[in-house]
Order: C-alpha cells, then structure tokens, then sequence
C-alpha cells in the first residue's frame, strides 16, 4: 500500500467541508490517511478511539456524503479518486472486491452506489410476484425495507417553504426522514418543523444554509418540534461565530470541537 496520502482542495475547501465541526475534519483526514489504495478502511472504530472522535462524527461524514458506508461496517472515501492518483507500481489493489463491485466511478471520479438490476431472476424470486410492480427506491438502493416512508410530500413541502430544489432519492435525506418517520413522526410533524425553523431561518442570510433535510430531521428534530412558531427564540444568530451558530443548530452532543 502506498504510504503518502493527498488532498484537494476541491473537496476540503468547499463550505459543506468546512462548515463541519473540526472533529469531524479531523477524522475525514485520518480516514484518508488509513484507507487502503482504493479508498476502503475497515478499521473506522478504531481511528474514531484514537484521534478522541464520536460516532456523531462518523455519521455527519456519511450524512454529507463524504464517505460511503456498508453493511458490515466498511466505509469508502466517496472523493478518493478526485484526492490521489497512486501509480502502477505503487498501487495494490482492495481485498474488498465485493464492496468495489456496489460501485461505480462518475465522470466527477466520485464513486457512487451502483443501482442494483431489480429485473435478475435472484431478485425477481425474492421480491415476489406480488411486489414486481411496486419495487420502491429502497429496494432499487439496496433495501428490503418497504417504502411506507412519504418522503415526496415531506420533500416537496420542504422545498415549497424554503424554494430550495432538493431530491427526494437523496440517501442522506431519506435515511434522515425515515429515522424519524420510524419514530413515530408523522407527515403533520415534518411539516410543522418546516414551519417554525422557515419562519425563523429564512430572513437571516447566514442560517438560511441549514435549511436542508440533514439539519431539519436530525437528532434535534424533538425540539425543533416542540418549538412553537410564535415563541420564536430572540438570539441574533447573524452576530454568531460559526462554532456557536453549529452549537445552536445541532446541539451541543452534536457538536464536538
């Protein structure tokens, strides 16, 4: 394995990047520098012990899109390709050929999910005949969890309050709603956390940004809810650091620095 490790700027300089917490660059980093030739580390837990990052780290890097996690707990620098180019006769190849095989490499050399074939007759067996004709995007990304989820009327009410263009096939914004929805949240809750954090947030050009699925459905979803519309906190976040600003909107267990 190749024992240097590069960086670009086009991904560590991109605000999505920096507005993180410095723990959670700090374990993006360490990540990389871990990573086997093709991107892969299986050994994230460990890392976390080592540099004094949390879980909430972790899953703010998933949640961003900035590593890909699997099933059985190994993760993929998604930009890897974009950070290093490792020559022939330094290169050896991922023993993780199965998780290379999920993937595929974007013009961008961005690595992404590959879509499974839902028409092979494996699938076709499992599925069902019964559910043929109803396969969901869960399904299509790799799940067998049905699609009870009305991500579509949560995302469309999203974007009719804030204007924003978000998709509703995200994999980060879809894992956020349907965290809660399995909580017992319902579409009147979503809707009603919209509400009150667009009334709040849409004037105020710098928290305007955390207007977005990650944000409005994450661990502070809760409070965000019991907050009323009309009691609106009085903070002039405008004045805030950005550490204070990210305290503010994701908690402090959120929130390591």
């Amino acid at each position: 394995m190749a024992q240097r490790r590069m960086f670009s700027k086009k991904v560590t300089d991109t605000d999505t990047f920096l507005d993180m917490p410095l723990s959670t660059q700090a374990l993006y980093f360490h990540l990389n520098m871990h990573a086997d030739d093709d991107g892969f580390i299986d050994n994230t837990k460990t890392i976390q012990r080592m540099i004094g990052s949390s879980d909430d780290d972790r899953k703010l890097l998933v949640a961003k899109q900035f590593i890909i996690p699997f099933e059985n707990g190994l993760v993929v620098i998604k930009d890897w390709r974009v950070h290093n180019y490792i020559q022939g006769d330094r290169y050896h190849k991922t023993q993780y050929i199965n998780e290379k095989s999920q993937l595929v490499v974007e013009e961008n050399n961005m690595y992404t999910k590959r879509v499974q074939d839902v028409s092979n007759m494996d699938t076709q067996v499992r599925l069902g005949k019964d559910r043929l004709g109803k396969v969901s995007k869960d399904i299509l990304s790799g799940s067998d969890e049905p699609d009870h989820v009305p991500y579509k009327e949560i995302v469309d009410y999203l974007n009719e309050k804030t204007g924003k263009k978000f998709k509703t096939g995200t994999d980060a914004t879809r894992r956020a709603i349907r965290a809660r929805f399995n909580e017992g949240n319902s579409v009147d809750d979503f809707k009603a956390v919209i509400d009150v954090k667009s009334k709040e947030w849409l004037g105020d050009t710098k928290m305007a940004k955390y207007l977005q699925p990650s944000t409005l459905f994450g661990t502070k979803f809760e409070g965000y809810l019991n907050q009323s519309a009309t009691e609106l906190p009085k903070k002039d976040l405008s004045k805030m650091t950005r550490e204070q600003q990210l305290i503010e909107v994701m908690g402090k267990d959120g929130v390591r620095f």
